[in-house]
This record gives structure tokens, sequence and C-alpha cells, in this order.
């Protein structure tokens, strides 16, 4: 039930994001999904891809820092208030959101949102055990 993420860590300087983009579209893979934060000197990319071990090895051949993380992706109803029903159910049981962003897709009629939390597995078990759709990262990576 967990997906697989890369961070990639790139000065925030101009075409930096262009020659990430390039490495990943000259290796055949697909970007999913992804967040930018930035800071003056440098910025944390975080993808979603289709290939993620290969996707880590080229941009380590082309110099990039490069980390896998496990992040949740979660089908959120897509209406007002739905994303406010799942962090009332994850602060009940005090489990922290590190980071969130979304995702391209939809599944069904929710959006998708994919999460970071300081406790991955009791976030998983508590979702599931409030009905909240929590997909598999073989889903994700093929949408």
């Amino acid at each position: 039930m967990k997906v697989e993420q890369i961070s990639i860590f790139i000065e925030n300087k101009s075409g930096r994001l262009a020659e990430v983009s390039r490495v990943l579209g000259d290796s055949g893979i697909n970007i999913r999904a992804l967040s930018l934060a930035d800071t003056s000197d440098f910025g944390i990319l975080r993808l979603i891809v289709d290939q993620t071990d290969k996707a880590k090895m080229v941009l380590k051949e082309h110099g990039f820092t490069v980390n896998k993380t496990e992040v949740v992706a979660v089908e959120v109803p897509d209406r007002p208030k739905g994303l406010c029903g799942i962090l009332e159910i994850l602060d009940a049981n005090k489990i922290n959101v590190e980071y969130m962003y979304a995702y391209v897709e939809r599944s069904n009629s929710n959006a998708i949102i994919i999460f970071r939390f300081d406790q991955v597995e009791a976030a998983i078990k508590v979702l599931t055990e409030h009905d909240v759709v929590v997909l598999k990262g073989e889903r994700i990576y093929t949408l």
C-alpha cells in the first residue's frame, strides 16, 4: 500500500528542472506526479515516476543527489471538506502529515493525494480502518 517516491536535490538555478526532465524523458521514464519546494539556494523535487529504480539510477549517473522514500496515495472525496475528513481521522489518531501534494489523475470520482507521514504503517492502518481507500503503488505507477 506504499508508493515509492524519489526526491532530487537541485540547485536553485535556471535549467536544472529542465535537465531533470530531459534525463528522465531520454530514459523513457514518465513523471506521474510532482512537488517542488525551494529555498534561495536549492530545491527538493519530489516525483512519482513509472520506473523508480531506473529513475534513481539515471539521475545519479547525471550527478544528481537522489533519495527514495515511501509515501501513501489516498483517495480523497472530491467535494467540500473531503480532505478535511481524512485529516481529522489522522489528527484524532495523532498521525502527523509531513507534506502532501495532489496527483494528476482521479480515481473513480475521487481526487488522489500523496501523503508523507511520520508513521507510515500506522497511517495506513488507521485510514483503512476508517474505510479510506489507500492505493497500491502498482496502480499509481500505471494510472
